[in-house]
């Protein structure tokens, strides 16, 4: 939640994300951090490259977590989480990365220790994630399935 918070903060971003809104702001901000901006040995050059990085991260990170990319992309979600079983799951503060059988993988935000503990305890992963994690909690797809990639 932190990560998506700080990046709407650069974007400023208060409500839900319109896409077509950010890109307008993320052309600004290229724009303003771009490093060829900057001569070779200037300060700012090496804070604009690191600006400009995270620009770039966090435009299309906010991209693949808009309810127009989500809406896009529910028919594919929606066959992964109804028919692929969880090959591998990893929890890091309050985000919970699962990896489904059929390689794809997803990021769900704000997921606590508490319900972390709870399907790594559950005796039947999949149903437990179908009933308190899938379409609870905001998620991003972070990789494509093997297929997709080859």
């Amino acid at each position: 939640m932190k990560r998506i918070n700080e990046y709407k903060k650069l974007f400023e971003i208060e409500k839900e994300i319109d896409l077509a809104e950010l890109k307008l702001k993320y052309r600004k901000l290229v724009k303003q951090w771009h490093p060829d901006k900057y001569q070779e040995g200037d300060p700012m050059k090496e804070e604009a490259t690191l600006m400009g990085r995270q620009v770039v991260d966090g435009y299309h990170f906010l991209v693949s977590i808009a309810q127009e990319t989500k809406e896009a992309n529910l028919e594919e979600y929606m066959v992964t989480i109804t028919e692929c079983g969880i090959a591998d799951y990893k929890h890091k503060g309050l985000l919970l990365e699962i990896t489904f059988t059929d390689g794809s993988t997803y990021e769900y935000f704000g997921v606590n220790a508490n319900v972390y503990k709870k399907l790594v305890n559950a005796d039947k992963q999949v149903r437990f994630a179908k009933r308190f994690i899938y379409e609870t909690y905001l998620y991003r797809k972070s990789k494509k399935a093997k297929q997709e990639e080859a």
